[in-house]
């Protein structure tokens, strides 16, 4: 049985990196026969810039791709059927699934905020109240206004 490929291929990276575009991981993809193992294709990583440069788009691509995901998890309807005692049968919908379906809708809020911050990340905005003087500034004196 032939081991997994250890030696930079650029026809196994192009697989890698599409795939990680239309939004699988890392670890599924390298579970895949034939394709490398994790250390190896951060080694890759490492070592070829043209590798890490698609690699990177890859990684932008599947932020946008959790993204639109988003938008269609979150129309969903979870419905479950139950039978009524007259044979007929009553639609409602599903708790569990809803719930489900809000816990893949952070993940992937999550990992989009982690892979493209200044666009899908939380923005932090700074706000300062009371007043510094240059003078205070230079003397290491700081007026504080409530």
């Amino acid at each position: 049985m032939a081991g997994r490929p250890s030696k930079y291929r650029p026809s196994i990276a192009e697989k890698i990196c599409s795939r990680l575009a239309m939004g699988e991981s890392l670890a599924k993809i390298c579970e895949t026969e034939g394709m490398a193992e994790i250390s190896t294709v951060f080694r890759w990583l490492d070592k070829h810039e043209e590798f890490r440069d698609e690699y990177a788009r890859a990684r932008e691509a599947q932020a946008e791709f959790y993204a639109n995901e988003i938008i269609d998890i979150a129309d969903e309807t979870p419905i479950t059927e139950q039978p009524d005692p007259d044979g007929g049968v009553t639609k409602r919908i599903d708790a569990a699934g809803v719930q489900r379906n809000k816990l893949r809708v952070d993940a992937r809020k999550w990992v989009a905020a982690k892979l493209l911050p200044r666009k899908y990340g939380d923005r932090q905005q700074v706000e300062h109240s009371g007043r510094v003087t240059l003078e205070g500034l230079v003397c290491g004196e700081v007026e504080y206004n409530d």
